[in-house]
């Protein structure tokens, strides 16, 4: 089953328990995901139905943490009910050993011997974990292992 089927599926039974909040963040998802298809970009594929649900989980998270810094719980509370929505839906995420593994590869295969290389490891690196990880971690460990 495809994470659109799944979806219509999960918003035919919110709407069944009537499940207002749930309702709502199922149909964002799905217009998020609609937009996408009917944007003229070709299909929407596996890995870029996963981009679009990270970066609504991302999105979700950011705006909870503003709520947060100003003291407005009551929308923090909503949006990070809508986060732990759509963290069922997200992929699952390689641990920081796995990045870190792959990580050190990568510093091999390129050849990079410093802070400097960066740029030749991360390119490759970014592309090949695209939806499995989270960039800003990659991008921390590539850091620590190239100032090693």
């Amino acid at each position: 089953m495809s994470l659109t089927d799944q979806i219509n599926q999960d918003i035919k039974d919110a709407m069944r328990a009537k499940d207002k909040e749930k309702l709502g963040a199922l149909r964002d998802i799905k217009a998020k995901l609609l937009n996408e298809a009917t944007s003229g970009k070709g299909d929407v594929d596996e890995a870029k139905e996963n981009q679009i649900i990270i970066k609504l989980h991302k999105q979700r998270m950011d705006s909870y943490n503003v709520y947060v810094e100003q003291g407005r719980e009551d929308l923090a509370e909503t949006e990070m009910f809508e986060a732990k929505i759509i963290e069922n839906y997200m992929p699952k995420m390689m641990d920081e050993a796995e990045i870190r593994t792959l990580v050190i590869e990568a510093i091999a295969k390129s050849g990079a011997s410093g802070p400097q290389d960066m740029g030749k490891v991360m390119g490759p690196l970014s592309a090949k974990l695209a939806g499995k990880a989270d960039g800003k971690l990659i991008s921390t460990i590539v850091k620590e292992e190239l100032n090693k």
